[in-house]
């Protein structure tokens, strides 16, 4: 599929586009403290331009320090001595053809006293967010005009660094939105109230940045098409707000969903389709004379086609997929879609950022980690690596190993690659997971990495190859705990059951309620089974971002799955488990008919200590060497194939 739409020329201003791609603003946290561009933020924003991508919006670019700081080592517009470091970040994007806007934002209510020195967080009126739990201290009409002053000074720093122009955030509930929105503005004076009133603030920026910054510097603003909350703003509402802010002189609307307390409409899991709020966007399209970006959850260049065919808009945001894949736009146009590496909605990324850490990407582990794999040494000098296991991290080490010159073999028991990934998306709504799982087999395919299915690797058909280094990729087999009563037949793991090779009856138990229980209790529950799940911990789904939590556990009470935390299986019986509360160390009874076990992997450690043993250059990666998620799985890959 050529993608024609997709790839059409562009244009917003006085600005041209070569494609109609647009990596939309996300926080990444790689500048420096005191909001100076480096070189990890540089490359990271290069190698998307250099990917193909038209248009790059920056993070969210702090526009005053005191009160406006949302992430750490987030990127700044408010003195000149950021200025220098800004240009170098621009004119690396430029230099691919790639146009640049700086996103200015300030967090307002949806934001921590951690973030900014212990400070009380302020907002437009007195209105805690339910997610931060924060009370802000409203702000006082003096300080109102200094914040638009001071978006308005970000503004041009922007243009003397170079930037093609900025886009204003006016979404997903943070201060220009809070402002907007009569959700949470409350106020009385000149910026609340009436309609007019609530949008003045924007008025006044926005008219005062075309003043300075004159008829040429583009100027976009992002919209929360809906904001899903009772009494806050919906779609008729943005609108007519889209319509305000046209006729001010703005270039072009970005229109998103939600606000932190309907995060999961922001920052989609993966059970959200693909163009699920395109209504949004196609509603303020209707209504505005300037085009419109909007994020629609868009991860398959067909869907971004189609999205422009209808009508929806006239920019398709990338948000995640980039993060996934750096090189979307350029595999898109080349005919190589197939090879895009899929983003599978699992938030990884925003659950390290929310840790405090800088961007990652479960699938891509390069993704904020540019400056350290710009060069992979090439220096393998066709020397054969075997990789035992085809899992992920097994085909991660060995396309890093073939980008490196080396000539990797994958010993694969099983007749198809993909590892413990032909069981995970095996679940109901995975069909990402399965979309990556393709991706990476077609690369695998493509790439030249010899593979042997059907193939147990020992030590004499490893060593017949003479390799230079052996890396064991094996995963793990399923937990089974040493606990009375584990062999009866209703007991089974849930790999069995997600696969289809048993099936359980009546009531169900599931033990263990990470990531693996709370998909097969989905799964069941979709089915009609009665599941209840038990979980040691606190809680469930802990390593979870919350906003996948959330997610499933609306389908869970939907379903209804019962949970029991803090209950340690002790015992099973026919028809009946034993369990122990791991706080007040009691003992209680739980009827069921089968019992399902999601206890992680265990690594097959003697496997691992043969080749060891005869092998000098071993190295053990994944859930060979301890149980672990995706993200896990391939940043070991990468490290361990960069540095054998």
């Amino acid at each position: 599929m050529g993608y024609e739409k997709l790839f059409q020329k562009g244009r917003i201003g006085s600005m041209e586009l070569k494609n109609r791609i647009v990596m939309p603003a996300m926080g990444v946290s790689m500048a420096e403290p005191d909001g100076r561009a480096n070189e990890h933020i540089i490359r990271y924003y290069e190698e998307r331009a250099k990917g193909g991508v038209g248009l790059i919006i920056t993070e969210i670019t702090r526009v005053e320090p005191e009160f406006g700081t949302a992430i750490p080592n987030q990127l700044g517009a408010y003195d000149l001595y950021q200025v220098p470091h800004l240009q170098r970040l621009a004119d690396r994007v430029h230099k691919y053809g790639t146009k640049i806007l700086m996103q200015l934002q300030h967090p307002g209510r949806e934001n921590k006293a951690s973030m900014i020195g212990g400070k009380q967080i302020v907002a437009p009126s007195a209105v805690m967010c339910k997610v931060t739990q924060e009370m802000p201290r409203e702000l006082s009409t003096e300080e109102c005009t200094a914040i638009m002053k001071a978006f308005v000074k970000g503004a041009v720093l922007a243009k003397t660094a170079g930037f093609d122009g900025v886009e204003l955030h006016a979404a997903h509930g943070y201060l220009l939105n809070e402002f907007l929105s009569p959700y949470t503005n409350k106020r009385t004076d000149r910026y609340g109230g009436s309609f007019s009133n609530r949008i003045r603030i924007m008025e006044e920026m926005i008219t005062a940045i075309r003043h300075l910054c004159g008829p040429h510097f583009v100027i976009s603003v992002r919209i929360s098409g809906d904001e899903f909350v009772e009494g806050g703003l919906h779609l008729d509402d943005m609108v007519q707000i889209a319509q305000n802010l046209e006729t001010f002189g703005i270039d072009c609307i970005n229109v998103s969903a939600g606000i932190y307390e309907t995060s999961t409409t922001i920052i989609e899991p993966a059970s959200y389709a693909q163009g699920w709020k395109k209504h949004l966007a196609t509603a303020v399209r209707k209504a505005v004379k300037i085009p419109v970006i909007a994020a629609n959850n868009i991860k398959d260049p067909e869907v971004a086609e189609a999205l422009l065919d209808e009508g929806v808009c006239d920019y398709i945001a990338i948000g995640r997929a980039s993060l996934a894949d750096p090189e979307w736009s350029k595999k898109a146009k080349c005919g190589k879609a197939d090879e895009i590496n899929k983003c599978i909605g699992c938030l990884y990324c925003f659950g390290e950022l929310s840790a405090g850490r800088h961007i990652s990407c479960a699938v891509n582990p390069k993704c904020g980690r540019e400056v350290e794999y710009v060069n992979v040494d090439k220096n393998g000098d066709g020397k054969a690596v075997a990789v035992i296991g085809g899992g992920p991290a097994g085909m991660v080490a060995a396309l890093t190993l073939k980008e490196r010159g080396y000539a990797p073999v994958i010993f694969e028991k099983a007749d198809t690659l993909g590892g413990q990934l032909n069981i995970a998306d095996k679940p109901i709504l995975k069909e990402k997971l399965g979309a990556y799982k393709q991706s990476l087999i077609t690369r695998i395919e493509r790439s030249g990495v010899e593979v042997r299915l059907n193939t147990a690797a020992t030590v004499e058909n490893v060593k017949a190859m003479d390799p230079a280094g052996v890396f064991i990729a094996t995963g793990g087999t399923p937990t089974v705990p040493p606990i009375p009563g584990i062999d009866k037949p209703f007991v089974m793991t849930a790999e069995e059951v997600l696969t289809g090779k048993k099936t359980p009856t009546g009531k169900v138990a599931i033990i263990g309620g990470g990531i693996t229980g709370i998909e097969t209790a989905d799964t069941l529950a979709e089915k009609g089974v009665d599941c209840t799940i038990v979980e040691m911990m606190p809680e469930i789904g802990a390593a979870l971002y919350k906003s996948v939590l959330v997610d499933f556990m609306m389908r869970l009470t939907k379903g209804g799955v019962k949970v029991m935390t803090r209950q340690q299986l002790f015992k099973i019986d026919d028809g009946m488990l034993t369990l122990l509360n791991t706080q007040t160390s009691e003992f209680s009874t739980l009827s069921c008919d089968t019992v399902v076990l999601a206890l992680g992997v265990t690594p097959n450690r003697e496997l691992t200590k043969q080749f060891e043993e005869a092998f000098d250059e071993c190295i053990v990666l994944g859930d060979a060497v301890k149980s672990g998620r995706i993200a896990d799985a391939t940043l070991d890959a990468l490290g361990l194939a960069s540095t054998f």
